[in-house]
């Protein structure tokens, strides 16, 4: 029995060693000098149409617009999508000069549904390119020039820096959820960009050819659509390419119940995606039948940081207890290895690029907040989300 047991433990911390090293090799790549991604030469920017789908935004979208329209140039055209609104969404945007296009539909409900709403309506007078910006961003100047013009060169989506910053009146553990996004939409489709490899979409801030986005699926309402769209354009050989120079940035909600709803569906959406999808793009990155599909499918199985570390943390101590009662050394060895890989990579993140957003000191915040999120990670085993709901925005 003690050597099943001992078995049991190599083979699980064997199975974690593949997101830790994943993890690790990006943040090694990320650290590497800092090169443009957008090809010499490319001087034509094609027609393109702004979609901003928007539920209940009024709060936040004539911000939003002001950061895009001083981007669009004359033949650009700026859409949104009212979504089941019943607020003055529709007013503020036509206010601004965009056009609006009004959806209701009380059981179709979901972002997925909102945006193919939108390309149909865009398919009366398509323009080249597409561009994405959620309804609560904002998008820095010369942002929107810098993927169309990257995304035309090379016929692939192509995802902008999204970044999440904590607003003023949010807790002492804001901060550690912002190094954890800087981590997983920075530092990691940086690494694999050093590569040449491929990155997931993040949602918004994505421009994307007509002829690639006129036929995707996007009427769900799957809680992490963007990660399913971008898996999607990668097994249709045009897996989307990461441009740290275009940047977006929103802000987390200050809220404990908005920032709960926020986590609860981006994390079990992502647990949902490496259970049902990683093990197909495996197969499919061997049968060679997409583009991309090894590295999506590598970086999808890492897993959201406070529970890569939580599990981690798991093993050592299961590995020392083993130790302790003479059954075995060897699973200790294995987990102080990955436990010290782990370290390390985050350490080396914080450094380079996180040491702005959390203070070193701060850094001990990780305990509290990862221990926070145990509640999620049981949730989804007994009781997972599956259906898409908007987070509570400050004030409602």
């Amino acid at each position: 029995m003690s050597g099943l047991l001992t078995w049991i433990l190599i083979f699980v911390i064997a199975l974690v060693l593949v997101p830790v090293c994943v993890l690790m090799v990006q943040v090694l790549c990320a650290l590497l000098p800092r090169r443009s991604v957008t090809p010499p030469g490319i001087l034509r920017r094609p027609p393109l149409a702004v979609l901003i789908p928007a539920h209940n935004e009024s709060l936040v979208i004539d911000a939003t617009l002001k950061t895009v329209l001083p981007q669009l140039v004359n033949g650009d055209r700026l859409v949104v999508i009212a979504d089941n609104c019943s607020d003055d969404t529709a007013h503020i945007a036509e206010a601004n000069g965009a056009e609006v296009v009004e959806r209701d539909d009380a059981f179709r409900q979901g972002k997925g549904y909102a945006l193919d709403f939108g390309i149909r309506y865009l398919e009366r007078d398509p323009a080249e390119l597409v561009v994405i910006v959620d309804a609560d961003c904002e998008v820095t100047p010369g942002s929107i020039d810098r993927i169309a013009r990257t995304s035309a060169s090379i016929g692939r989506p192509v995802q902008a820096l999204y970044l999440m910053k904590s607003p003023k009146s949010a807790g002492t553990l804001a901060p550690i959820a912002e190094f954890a996004w800087i981590v997983k939409n920075r530092v990691r489709p940086m690494g694999f960009l050093r590569l040449g490899l491929p990155c997931q979409l993040m949602g918004t801030g994505m421009a994307i050819p007509w002829t690639a986005i006129r036929d995707a699926r996007l009427a769900s309402g799957h809680i992490v659509e963007d990660m399913k769209m971008g898996v999607d354009f990668a097994r249709a050989g045009i897996p989307p390419l990461f441009c740290p120079e275009a940047l977006v940035v929103s802000y987390f909600p200050a809220s404990e119940e908005g920032t709960r709803s926020q986590r609860m569906r981006w994390e079990h959406g992502h647990l949902a995606m490496i259970v049902s999808e990683v093990p197909q793009l495996i197969w499919q990155s061997i049968t060679g039948t997409g583009s991309g599909l090894l590295a999506l499918a590598l970086d999808m199985c890492v897993p959201p940081l406070a529970l890569l570390l939580l599990i981690v943390l798991v093993l050592f101590g299961l590995s020392t207890v083993l130790a302790l009662v003479n059954l075995s050394t060897a699973p200790l060895a294995m987990a102080s290895v990955e436990l010290l890989m782990l370290f390390s990579a985050l350490i080396l993140a914080w450094v380079r690029f996180g040491s702005e957003s959390v203070s070193l000191s701060g850094l001990l915040g990780a305990i509290p907040y990862m221990l926070g999120k145990v509640s999620i990670y049981l949730k989804f085993v007994v009781r997972r989300q599956v259906e898409w709901v908007r987070s509570k925005r400050d004030g409602r």
